[in-house]
């Protein structure tokens, strides 16, 4: 496992973006069936999805996010000395996409790119990934860009998984202290890894290995389950005992939102009380490694809006892959929800220019969130 402690990195704000589009229970019992549509909503806790048309990509999501995020704090693009993102459904088998948004945002020539291919535990994997980039390489600010268009490898009449998935994007500032300011909390992380199961949930088809299989999600949710249960109590025990702190004296839990049955089951298996534990999946799905800082823009806008939250996130899955991290955050200049309407088609390709103006930007609209306190 590895464990580390980061300290003088900040979050700043964060912005989430879904699509317009929304597929609904109700849809569902047109392609499955009233009864199963239901038995699905009531197991999963899931009662909508967003959901991308064929023009748009993650980096679309990402993109409309992240200019959001910048223009609500006032940074300038060549400001940012890193960008890292975080997705496993790239536009392109290359460039990665990071570097598509490196050049649609504006950003510097200086500034360093990476990109992260992870789903469930990604925002974790790149919270710590970005963090200890801009800590170690002594820069001010960094965007972490994580999300998923999981719809896109998906098969519409798989009821195992098609219910379930969600698309969304989502871009989180960090920043560095300066010499001199506050101590800024630190961030304690530990995290883990297992390639045993890789083939539980995979894309088999669609790349170079087999390229002549479609691209669709497999998932088996025995294992999935299982492997939650194996490896994610521990992990987080691990992290509140290296930052310190008890169950009781976290403000909010936010595990990878998944399954509302798992993530009320491990929140119970770890002492965490409901009011404790957040679960925002409802109108979302899961929407893989933007689930989590999803969850605080919906579900905690208001909150780390006005004052300081002890949170305490984990993700896991693909992989398998773990990750989790104990942070204090807020007061947050922006923590919101926008949406990214289906005519939006901007920069769809490699070579596409950077916007001029906000007049050449996206028309976004806020989502509605719910909001709550510690």
């Amino acid at each position: 496992m590895v464990a580390s402690v980061i300290e003088g990195v900040a979050l700043t704000g964060l912005v989430a973006c879904v699509p317009e589009g929304r597929e609904t229970v109700e849809d569902l019992a047109a392609r499955f069936g009233e009864d199963a549509a239901r038995r699905i909503a009531k197991a999963t806790g899931i009662e909508a999805r967003h959901l991308v048309p064929p023009h748009q990509c993650t980096s679309d999501l990402g993109e409309a996010a992240a200019r959001r995020l910048l223009d609500r704090l006032g940074w300038a693009a060549d400001s940012v000395d890193l960008l890292v993102m975080v997705t496993q459904t790239h536009d392109h088998i290359l460039p990665a996409s990071g570097y598509l948004l490196h050049r649609r945002l504006g950003l510097g020539k200086g500034a360093a790119v990476l990109d992260l291919t992870l789903g469930c535990s990604g925002y974790v994997h790149g919270l710590w990934t970005a963090s200890a980039m801009l800590k170690a390489a002594g820069g001010r600010r960094a965007l972490l860009v994580a999300g998923d268009t999981t719809s896109r490898v998906i098969d519409p009449d798989d009821r195992a998984v098609a219910p379930l998935f969600g698309d969304a994007a989502t871009a989180t500032a960090l920043e560095a202290a300066e010499a001199g300011a506050e101590a800024t909390p630190p961030m304690v992380f530990a995290l883990g890894s297992d390639g045993a199961g890789a083939p539980y949930l995979a894309v088999p088809g669609g790349g170079l290995r087999r390229p002549g299989e479609p691209a669709h999600l497999f998932m088996d949710g025995t294992q999935v389950f299982a492997f939650t249960l194996r490896e994610v109590p521990g992990n987080i025990r691990a992290v509140l005992e290296r930052a310190g702190w008890a169950m009781e004296t976290v403000h909010r839990l936010v595990l990878h939102q998944a399954n509302a049955q798992m993530i009320r089951h491990l929140a119970q298996k770890l002492g965490a009380t409901p009011a404790q534990t957040v679960v925002g999946l409802a109108g979302f799905g899961n929407t893989s490694s933007a689930s989590i800082p999803l969850a605080l823009a919906s579900e905690l806008g208001g909150a780390l809006h006005g004052g300081a939250l002890r949170l305490l996130l984990s993700g896991f899955g693909v992989g398998w892959s773990w990750g989790s991290v104990a942070l204090t955050a807020g007061p947050l200049a922006v923590c919101e929800v926008i949406t990214l309407p289906a005519s939006s088609a901007e920069s769809a390709g490699p070579d596409a220019q950077p916007a001029k103006g906000a007049g050449e930007r996206a028309n976004l609209a806020e989502c509605p969130a719910k909001i709550a306190g510690p």
